[in-house]
């Protein structure tokens, strides 16, 4: 079993999981399907903790009585706080109710609750890459596909270069103070905040981006959900 990394700053995590999912279904949460006797959400803050975190916060939705009851590992790491009503206002209530228990320099990372494949050495390679070079990042990929640019009618109007365009993934790492303004100030501007980078982006802050895997799927539709659950059967074997 490998050791946890061992870092000197203190690193916390923010998983939004008050959204409704409705690509996956209008009435069940994607995040507490079931795979392998455990929710998706288990899964994902299971592996969260394979780093050393401070803590890690869960922001869900006001009428969730389920998320509590859940057996998460590392109990004692795990807050809870009131979501919101998109997921950008989830983490940035997630934020808000970390910095009364954390320092504004601390370093944040927030993940999707639907990504439960992620695996600890993209993690690591994650937290060790914004901690030395001091700067935000993000997991990403590579666009392997070619794109094609389409206008109406379906019809194609060019083909567009991916020599310069990576998928984003989460986590996003940023230090909470800095992650904390930008949404605010992005928010303010009625700017559209799709990940934590374009609210970073927004307001002129760095961030780089550090090759993830492919196999860090986010569980969107039903049909991604038996994916997950063959990844996380391969990750175990392997």
């Amino acid at each position: 079993m490998p050791q946890p990394m061992k870092i000197q700053t203190k690193l916390w995590a923010v998983v939004p999981a008050a959204g409704s999912g409705s690509r996956f279904s209008k009435s069940e949460l994607k995040q507490y399907q079931y795979i392998a006797q455990r929710t998706v959400i288990e899964h994902t803050v299971n592996r969260l903790n394979t780093l050393q975190l401070a803590g890690c916060v869960i922001a869900i939705g006001e009428s969730d009585n389920f998320a509590q009851t859940l057996a998460f590992e590392h109990l004692d790491r795990l807050h809870f706080c009131k979501g919101g009503a998109e997921r950008v206002h989830s983490v940035l209530n997630a934020l808000m109710y970390l910095l009364n228990i954390a320092d504004e320099n601390d370093w944040v990372l927030v993940h999707d609750a639907a990504r439960p494949c992620v695996t600890t050495d993209c993690l690591e390679k994650l937290i060790i890459t914004a901690i030395e070079s001091d700067q935000s990042s993000i997991l990403a990929i590579p666009v392997r596909d070619t794109l094609k640019q389409v206008v109406e009618d379906h019809q194609i109007e060019k083909t567009v270069s991916r020599d310069l365009l990576w998928q984003a993934q989460t986590p996003q790492v940023a230090k909470i103070s800095i992650l904390k303004n930008a949404i605010e100030t992005a928010l303010k501007d009625q700017i559209v905040i799709t990940d934590e980078a374009s609210a970073l982006e927004y307001v002129n802050e760095p961030v780089q981006v550090v090759q993830g895997r492919s196999d860090n799927i986010k569980i969107t539709y039903p049909d991604d959900l038996e994916l997950a659950r063959l990844i996380l059967q391969s990750q175990a074997i392997n």
